[in-house]
């Protein structure tokens, strides 16, 4: 969950400093990229030396370092933060957040920040317990940063009581948690995606198909995933990777897709349909190769199954159910026409007629068409910026 994000660690002047060693082993373990800002009193307590060896980055802790001529931006430094955390954080920082005090690099970039900030409190019982203390972490919520409790236990005076900074454990998973909310805004919720074609076989070695590729409905089930839903991809023949961390069910032809479907619809939450199904299928399969004896062979079709129109009539009011149209010609009158129909939330719209948009290459160009009346044009991108629009459409339906 904290995968890739920029965590600036702020540590101050406390005995809990040493904590901030192993707060950072945590954080680098789950790949956040950290770097430390250090005020001057917090040096007293631990090395910047083993801060910097265990983060990866250089330890800052004054806005120009007079050894290697570097200006320390502090507004850089701020804007690059996904999250700020403080841990410890001193009665003294805590009392200069609180009342605007700009004496120091950590101090100027909490000033700076645009990103949530995270204070985990470190002191003794009576400094924790007084008003004074008590109004500014008042103020300090009032401004929108969040306070870590501290625990409770024994202190370095020797005291029991509350005041302890939490332990890194309980640090990362708050950390998680309010990532989880932020960044995985579908997590919680189970996906079904379909993508490719299907193979309808005439006799062993040939089939009837189309020109499906997988790219679009993979990129769906990559982005559902990424945004926190546990996803299960259905798939016709693709040579693509499969996403990581997604259930995936391999198909063939329209049969099998609609009962692997079947099977996933009733728990889906969120099911997009973007596979090419074929609409028609050999009516009898040969059970051997056909041999080329006559100029001309004649094979009759029967219809496949409308597995789109099936769940869309299974579909209960909780369940966002989004399908696909593929069109030559009228296409926003036969998009509107299937969005009815099938009892779709929302239909996506390609136009063979759009060029560098369809079938087997990396862009597309879509329309989303709601059931209340919308239509939203997007320009030509590429099939991963595609499937995010398509999402943040099915976030807005999920809250």
């Amino acid at each position: 969950m904290l995968r890739g994000k920029n965590i600036l660690l702020g540590v101050c002047g406390s005995i809990a400093a040493y904590k901030a060693a192993s707060l950072i082993r945590l954080l680098t373990k789950e790949k956040a990229n950290v770097q430390v800002i250090m005020t001057p009193d917090a040096k007293s307590f631990i090395s910047p030396l083993t801060l910097s060896t265990l983060s990866g980055n250089p330890v800052l802790s004054r806005y120009f370092d007079a050894e290697t001529g570097v200006w320390n931006e502090h507004v850089k430094l701020a804007l690059w933060a996904d999250y700020i955390l403080i841990a410890p954080a001193s009665a003294n920082t805590l009392a200069k957040f609180a009342n605007g005090l700009c004496d120091n690099l950590l101090s100027a970039i909490y000033l700076s920040a645009r990103c949530p900030v995270y204070v985990s409190p470190a002191m003794d019982l009576d400094m924790w317990a007084h008003k004074s203390t008590q109004n500014n972490i008042r103020k300090l919520k009032s401004f929108g940063n969040i306070v870590i409790p501290p625990g409770t236990g024994e202190l370095a005076s020797g005291l029991v009581g509350e005041g302890r900074m939490a332990e890194p454990e309980d640090i990362l998973a708050f950390l998680q948690n309010a990532s989880s909310e932020r960044s995985f805004p579908l997590l919680g919720k189970k996906a079904l995606v379909t993508a490719g074609p299907t193979f309808e076989p005439i006799d062993p070695v040939r089939f009837i198909g189309n020109h499906s590729s997988g790219k679009m409905g993979y990129a769906i089930a990559e982005t559902l995933q990424s945004l926190g839903a546990e996803v299960t991809l259905i798939s016709g023949p693709c040579a693509i990777p499969i996403p990581e961390k997604v259930a995936f069910i391999s198909v063939s032809t329209a049969n099998e897709m609609l009962e692997s479907c079947l099977q996933q619809f009733p728990s889906a939450d969120i099911t997009v349909m973007s596979a090419a199904v074929a609409d028609y299928r050999p009516k009898e399969i040969s059970l051997e190769k056909i041999k080329k004896k006559t100029d001309t062979i004649t094979i009759e079709l029967e219809k496949t199954t409308d597995i789109l129109a099936i769940l869309g009539a299974q579909k209960s009011t909780q369940q966002i159910l989004v399908g696909f149209a593929l069109e030559t010609h009228n296409e926003v009158e036969n998009a509107k026409d299937k969005l009815v129909r099938k009892n779709l939330d929302f239909i996506v719209l390609n136009s063979l007629q759009d060029e560098g948009a369809g079938f087997a290459g990396d862009q597309n160009k879509i329309s989303i068409l709601t059931k209340h009346g919308e239509e939203i044009i997007f320009d030509l991108k590429s099939k991963q910026e595609v499937a995010l629009d398509i999402c943040q459409k099915i976030i807005e339906l999920t809250s």
